[in-house]
């Protein structure tokens, strides 16, 4: 047979595989425009075991213990690692002395409990040095058919798990929620005053004011319920989270975060504000708390490098300087352990 006719095997398979997902492609312009969209940076998830970058950590999940799993992976994975961190351990004796401390207890239920007033419970709190703020709020329908959010009760909760702000507001509860509730207006300054950490509500865009960081599931619905705006930059949305979606990107309910990543159960009986602060909390804590080694490679929020470099550049280039050129397209919690402690400039 004609050689010319009939190239080589190795000609006829060679492929361009990705640094960071170990996709591969027929030809490198390809490669070249996945890692354009792709968004490779070391604040994916990755698997410990083969290093593999994933878009969410349930993409992470599927490759180590879906039906469609790595084999090599789920093996070593099943023996050494965290079915809630993730996290791969060097002995199965080390994973046991980790599962003892990974899974979190659930907080205590409020309750019926009535707070001694519909305020702050500690002055001192609001004049802290907590850097985050987690809060939640309890909705009931209003309107002739009950179609209109109105917030009934409001829950701010510091990084301590401390209650620093807990009301009902006027809405047409019991005669013993009401007794201490507060107006909308009341609520909305009192959030603003704590946020923004003691300043007042009329200067609260002024450039020497400082803002805490925003944590809660779905913010924008009870921000809006509130009627109350607040820096994009400043929220942190465990709905929202890149790396906490689907893989649809779709968001997951705080119930299935907190038994998935948790450990514990929520929302089994009468909606709890306070545990769900604590749970958003916990969720952005251990979010906040990885430890990327980003070494300047793919620095989120920047413009990517792919702009700055001609096609032809581009194709010349190997995987790994491709992953280099690579930022990712969502900003990373860790980074914000990084930063000094203390409320946030805006």
């Amino acid at each position: 047979m004609d050689a010319e006719a009939d190239p080589p095997a190795r000609s006829r398979t060679e492929r361009h595989k990705c640094f960071a997902c170990y996709k591969q492609f027929k030809k490198k312009e390809h490669l070249v425009e996945h890692m354009k969209i792709s968004y490779h940076t070391p604040h994916q998830p990755k698997c410990g075991v083969c290093q593999k970058h994933c878009k969410s950590y349930e993409s992470l999940r599927n490759h180590l213990t879906g039906p469609l799993s790595r084999a090599s992976c789920s093996r070593t994975f099943s023996a050494q690692g965290c079915d809630l961190c993730l996290k791969l351990y060097d002995s199965p004796s080390s994973l046991v002395k980790h599962r003892e401390i990974c899974p979190l207890s659930a907080p205590a239920s409020l309750g019926t409990k009535i707070l001694p007033f519909a305020g702050s419970v500690d002055e001192k709190h609001t004049t802290n040095d907590a850097k985050a703020i987690a809060f939640n709020c309890v909705m009931v329908g209003g309107g002739t058919d009950g179609s209109l959010d109105l917030c009934a009760r409001v829950c701010l909760v510091d990084e301590d798990e401390d209650i620093i702000f807990h009301t009902y507001e006027i809405t047409g509860l019991t005669e013993e929620h009401l007794r201490n509730s507060k107006s909308h207006k009341e609520v909305q300054d009192k959030i603003l005053e704590i946020l923004y950490n003691g300043e007042s509500a009329r200067r609260l865009m002024s450039e020497s004011g400082k803002a805490r960081l925003l944590v809660g599931h779905d913010l924008k619905h009870g921000l809006d319920c509130l009627r109350i705006n607040y820096p994009g930059h400043l929220l942190r949305d465990t709905a929202k989270y890149r790396p906490l979606l689907k893989t649809n990107l779709v968001s997951h309910s705080l119930k299935y975060l907190t038994k998935t990543y948790l450990g514990y159960n929520i929302q089994t009986g009468e909606h709890d504000p306070y545990v769900d602060c604590v749970s958003v909390m916990r969720l952005y804590k251990r979010m906040r708390a990885q430890d990327h080694q980003v070494n300047g490679i793919g620095t989120p929020n920047s413009d990517s490098g792919f702009e700055s470099q001609k096609a032809e550049e581009l194709e010349n280039m190997t995987p790994d300087e491709l992953y280099q050129l690579s930022k990712s397209n969502y900003k990373c919690w860790c980074l914000d352990s990084k930063k000094a402690a203390g409320p946030v400039d805006f």
